[in-house]
């Protein structure tokens, strides 16, 4: 089969290595974003898609606007593909574009659809608790993630998983389950199944505001938020930002499902969790030795594993703790 790939994340890298090794593909070209300046040295980097196709040797086209650049459209008539296979590109496709390819355009979606069609499904499915996920292939057309399902592949979310572990392990699935998509519409043995949009739900692109830790919310909720937008949720403490990367919800309903380590915590956190006066959320109820700060939410308690004070380094809960010299009754806000 001859293909075309679209893809700019390090998520769709796994994808096109796997294109690019396997028997009976040849990959004509690939598709990527226009280098971007990165960093605060503002340093002019290529993707991680380009990156591995310039080292494979592939002809490479980034076109700012793809729908609108004709020395993009002419290249991709030309090159006679049978389909077009697009992993997180970031641009949408015109129904030109759409038509060329004799299989279609193929899509690797990181949910089980029509859930979480959008931007950012693998964050906003842990922000909202979701204990599984997956990747699901599908035949695209000019809606929003909206065309008919080819393939799907199940992966269960922990407690602890963030989205930077969720998302390599979707990716991996990803490229087995292309592998799969493509040589079953060679062989017309897969059967296009078309989504029930009643069931569709959204996961829009991730705005500044959507970072921000309130601690009146849940412990879970708050949890969710810090893995699912992993790693820039942010609070403020003594007058300044505080990133707040990893934590854990200590209590009843999620001591069966946490680490060993932090299970064994127990015993101590029922003794501050019980006070004759429940402190305000936001406050610094306890400090776990070896752990980490222990803070009061609008229901439960959340275990601050991970931290990045402006300025520095990201450092466990347990040496933030030591190195700021924290007091029982501070604040978060």
């Amino acid at each position: 089969m001859r293909l075309v790939f679209f893809g700019t994340p390090q998520f769709a890298v796994p994808s096109l290595a796997r294109l690019l090794a396997e028997p009976g593909f040849e990959v004509a070209a690939v598709v990527t974003q226009p280098d971007r300046r990165r960093g605060r040295g503002s340093q002019v980097d290529a993707s991680p898609v380009k990156q591995v196709a310039a080292a494979a040797g592939c002809t490479l086209l980034q076109p700012t606007r793809l729908k609108k650049d004709q020395a993009t459209l002419t290249a991709l008539e030309h090159l006679g593909a049978d389909a077009f296979v697009v992993v997180a590109y970031g641009q949408l496709l015109s129904q030109r574009i759409l038509d060329l390819p004799r299989l279609g355009c193929i899509n690797g979606h990181g949910s089980l659809l029509p859930a979480y069609r959008g931007a950012a499904p693998i964050q906003w499915g842990i922000v909202n608790g979701e204990t599984v996920t997956g990747m699901t292939t599908m035949q695209m057309n000019l809606g929003m993630d909206t065309g008919d399902m080819l393939l799907t592949s199940r992966l269960p979310i922990g407690l602890m998983d963030n989205a930077e572990h969720v998302a390599a392990a979707l990716s991996q699935q990803c490229a087995d389950l292309l592998v799969e998509t493509l040589q079953g519409l060679q062989a017309a043995t897969l059967s296009p199944n078309p989504q029930d949009d009643a069931l569709a739900t959204y996961a829009p692109l991730i705005q500044k505001e959507d970072f921000e830790l309130d601690w009146k919310k849940s412990a879970i909720a708050l949890h969710n938020q810090v893995r699912g937008f992993y790693p820039s949720c942010v609070t403020a403490f003594r007058g300044q930002p505080l990133k707040v990367m990893a934590t854990a919800p200590l209590g009843a309903p999620h001591w069966a499902a946490l680490p060993p380590e932090l299970a064994a915590l127990q015993a101590a956190v029922t003794a501050i969790a019980t006070p004759a006066t429940p402190a305000s959320p936001g406050t610094l109820v306890g400090l776990l030795k070896g752990h980490g700060p222990l803070v009061q939410t609008g229901d439960g308690l959340l275990l601050l594993r991970q931290v990045k004070p402006s300025g520095k380094q990201a450092q466990a809960g347990a040496d933030f703790a030591n190195g700021s010299r924290l007091q029982i009754g501070e604040s978060f806000v």
